[in-house]
């Protein structure tokens, strides 16, 4: 078994500009793979752009440029957004770096040589937008290829096949055998009803004389390889297969298998959930060396997807600009479902900033923190206490608030996770108003309450952070240090008393402003 937990990301297409589902999908894959080390858990995030392809050609022709200077220029955007957005992967794969191209190549040899690749001539329809040929399938009731296939040319050529086909009964097999293969799991279903309709076979090639920008295919230079196929190799090159020595990549079986691939619904048939698993098995892969696909849904605006061509595109640049980097991950954490769609909205962002940390998590901490000073000079009593509100919080609310938010994290939910996490702050912030810590600084005889408020509200503001780095590591950090905690976290210490009898908190700073909405623009 690998010594790391592996988490990969689709990598993102370079024809087009990042929006906010890539900023979602990154963000939830940076979340997961902080929680893996918030468990003392090794892991390795890979995520990076894939550059080949007709789309990235035809699109630099337009530019005057070449195909890799203009695929250059995406993958910048991209980077920039990452560092924007916190995002911090340990592998970044790029499909025109050279020892990408020399797993591919290494690959589609060894498949040639086993018989699983042979070229035939077609004639047929082909999707410009989806580097495909299509089917009467595809088809629309009107008899045509509708607007989702953009140009459709017809063709005729001869290119390589891969025997997809011949997998086809291994697939059905595996998809009923391995519950975790999709999750969630209603798009199992879904997958297995697509695998039951496959026909036919992977076309793998493009001429060159159609298309020059890919990997060439090692047997005939006359040829390079189908974008799909391509890309989705990353997951395994980048991790070190098929590396010689001295690549610099890392140790293959020190990290595979992958725990999860993080992609979204629209791929997952055919490529993730058919093309993909098929490939592996057919290079030699077992089945428990096939991967989780961890599918994510959409962001959708009024219940339609987001396009440009809509001019409903939501740029992530201009709302961590706009709001703040902190507000747009915990917005995309905590208001959708994984696995679920759900529909953007600027207001709802403001609105579960200001309610949940504006309102609720950042007033718990300036509560608290300003009476431990007001009463105590921020000196903390860890003293026994018999009070029913109290241990009902220690011994109930905490513990459970940790464990529902393990529980929630470990299946990838982590819109409940945050739940936990915020809703211990209220239960903190309903104490404050029921104990009226004000009242008992002014009755000598409720000393001994008052230490124990006090000091219950610190440790459960310590949980919080805690619970809340994986989403917000800065905000986090900064609980911590308001709190005088010696950081990084880890869920280990997620559990009650970890603040000493004695321990001197920190200065009270605004950490969570509340947000307003952006003044309307002049007619």
């Amino acid at each position: 078994m690998p010594d790391r937990t592996f988490f990969t990301t689709a990598i993102d297409y370079t024809n087009a500009a990042p929006h906010i589902g890539h900023a979602y999908e990154k963000v939830l894959t940076d979340v997961l793979a902080r929680f893996e080390r918030l468990c003392r858990r090794p892991v390795y995030f890979l995520t990076g752009v894939d550059q080949h392809g007709q789309k990235v050609q035809q699109s630099a022709e337009k530019e005057g440029l070449s195909p890799l200077e203009f695929a250059e220029q995406c993958t910048a955007k991209f980077l920039a957004l990452w560092s924007t957005l916190g995002v911090e992967f340990d592998g970044w794969a790029a499909t025109t770096h050279p020892l990408h191209k020399q797993a591919v190549q290494r690959i589609l040899q060894r498949l040639f040589e086993d018989g699983q690749l042979y070229k035939q001539g077609h004639r047929g329809f082909y999707s410009v937008r989806q580097e495909q040929f299509l089917t009467d399938k595809e088809r629309n009731e009107a008899g045509e290829f509708g607007p989702e296939w953009g140009q459709v040319v017809e063709l005729e050529e001869e290119n390589y096949y891969f025997r997809l086909s011949a997998h086809k009964d291994w697939l059905l097999s595996f998809i009923d055998t391995h519950e975790k293969f999709v999750l969630p799991a209603f798009r199992r279903l879904e997958l297995r009803n697509a695998v039951e309709r496959l026909s036919g076979d992977l076309c793998i090639s493009r001429p060159k004389k159609r298309l020059s920008w890919g990997i060439e295919l090692p047997f005939d230079p006359e040829f390079v390889t189908y974008v799909w196929f391509d890309a989705l190799i990353n997951y395994i090159s980048f991790a070190g297969y098929l590396a010689d020595p001295g690549s610099g990549l890392p140790e293959f079986r020190s990290l595979w298998p992958a725990k999860a691939h993080v992609i979204g619904k629209d791929i997952l048939i055919p490529a993730h959930g058919v093309y993909w698993p098929i490939m592996l098995h057919a290079i030699g892969f077992s089945d428990d060396e096939i991967p989780t696909l961890l599918v994510h849904g959409w962001w959708n605006i009024s219940g339609a997807k987001m396009s440009k061509s809509l001019g409903n595109a939501v740029d992530p640049v201009v709302l961590a600009e706009r709001y703040g980097v902190s507000a747009l991950r915990y917005y995309l954490m905590a208001d959708i479902s994984t696995g679920r769609d759900a529909d953007f909205s600027e207001e709802r962002l403001r609105m579960r900033f200001n309610d949940e940390l504006a309102n609720n998590v950042g007033n718990l901490l300036n509560r608290s923190l300003n009476m431990a000073h007001r009463y105590r000079q921020g000196i903390l009593r860890a003293a026994t206490t018999t009070d029913a509100d109290l241990l009902a919080l220690s011994e109930g609310e905490a513990p459970r608030a940790v464990a529902a938010y393990t529980q929630a994290m470990e299946h990838y939910q982590i819109d409940a996770s945050l739940e936990a996490a915020v809703g211990l702050a209220r239960t903190c912030n309903q104490l404050i108003e029921s104990s009226a810590p004000w009242k008992l600084a002014k009755d000598p005889d409720q000393a001994a309450r008052l230490d124990a408020v006090l000091y219950h509200l610190a440790e459960a503001l310590r949980l919080v952070a805690i619970l809340l780095s994986p989403v917000l590591p800065e905000a986090a950090l900064g609980i911590l240090a308001q709190l005088n905690v010696a950081a990084p976290p880890h869920l280990a210490d997620a559990v009650w008393g970890g603040l000493p009898d004695g321990h001197l908190l920190g200065t009270p700073v605004p950490l969570f402003p509340r947000l307003e909405a952006p003044p309307a623009a002049a007619d």
